[in-house]
């Protein structure tokens, strides 16, 4: 494995303070990546508090099983946050959790290192699995794959403008020679994009999709929010950070329609205390500072937003 640079956790302190930490409380860090959120909540917590931590990334829940072992409130579990419900149902914390977090996309040491396929800024192995012993390489995937799924798994989930040219060139480059690492990728689709933007990749938003797909994220995090607001007790909050705009848009109308409460066909005079909100937001989308972009320029595009329970769910 490749030397990396020190991981640095996005908006630590910010996520975390949100989070209102309870002493004793119950918190779930959902995607435990190296800790940086973890430890953290840990330093808050008195000995009756317990942290469940959750990572698909089989390096991840390798550090969350040493911080286990030394620290007894910690409960791990290798698994995407998707399960989370049943996790909490495992060990009898479901309906009592304060808090959970999640830090959404990818993690700067996936990025960093070359081995996992994730970077077109450096040359490896073209895999993207969040999770390397299950599921589907991106190399598997793009060697096969129809024109038009390629096409269209680029538009959507990259927001790509240029996704039909681009399938085009990959289908004919496989023709010549399969395409199987990282280098191979991002030069077909550079070449393949006709308008390149200031400061980004040409293959950047091609990148994204492919990794959102093979890694099925937004239908992860579709999942995941309703099953936090599930979990968590009365009081309880939710606070998730998204570096994209997929991710933030779902996550903003999920807080929205789980604060709105119950739908009613419009023009009906429903009181507002009959429309029995899930949810409450807390404050606004929340950005790194400048300081922190300076330091560490992948925050930039990080928001975070934060709700609280403050109802159960019709059944």
């Amino acid at each position: 494995m490749t030397q990396q640079a020190p991981h640095k956790t996005v908006l630590q302190e910010e996520a975390v303070s949100a989070l209102a930490i309870i002493p004793d409380g119950i918190y779930v860090d959902a995607t435990f990546g190296r800790g940086g959120h973890s430890r953290s909540i840990l330093a808050q917590l008195n000995s009756n508090g317990r942290l469940l931590v959750l990572d698909r990334d089989v390096e991840a829940i390798a550090e969350a099983t040493q911080l286990a072992e030394k620290d007894k409130r910690v409960i791990y579990a290798h698994t995407p946050f998707s399960r989370l419900s049943e996790i909490c149902q495992q060990y009898d914390l479901a309906g009592r959790v304060n808090g959970v977090l999640f830090d959404l996309g990818v993690s700067s040491p996936q990025l960093d290192d070359p081995l996992r396929g994730f970077s077109f800024m450096r040359d490896g192995p073209l895999d993207m699995r969040m999770n390397t012993e299950s599921g589907i390489t991106a190399a598997e995937w793009i060697n096969k794959a129809a024109e038009a799924e390629i096409a269209d798994v680029l538009y959507h989930y990259g927001e790509e403008k240029h996704s039909r040219r681009m399938a085009r060139a990959i289908v004919k480059a496989r023709l010549e020679a399969p395409i199987t690492t990282t280098g191979q990728l991002a030069e077909i689709v550079k070449e393949a994009n006709p308008a390149w933007e200031r400061d980004k990749h040409p293959a950047t938003r091609a990148f994204q999709a492919i990794r959102i797909f093979i890694n099925e994220e937004l239908d992860e995090i579709r999942i995941a929010l309703q099953q936090a607001v599930d979990v968590l007790a009365i009081g309880g909050r939710m606070v998730v950070i998204s570096f994209h705009s997929l991710e933030d848009r779902i996550v903003k109308r999920f807080i929205a329609d789980q604060a709105s409460g119950d739908r009613f066909p419009r023009g009906l005079p429903i009181p507002a205390d009959q429309l029995k909100p899930v949810l409450r937001k807390i404050g606004g989308a929340g950005k790194p500072s400048r300081n922190e972009i300076d330091v560490n320029p992948r925050s930039r595009s990080a928001v975070l937003r934060v709700a609280e329970k403050i109802g159960q769910a019709a059944t």
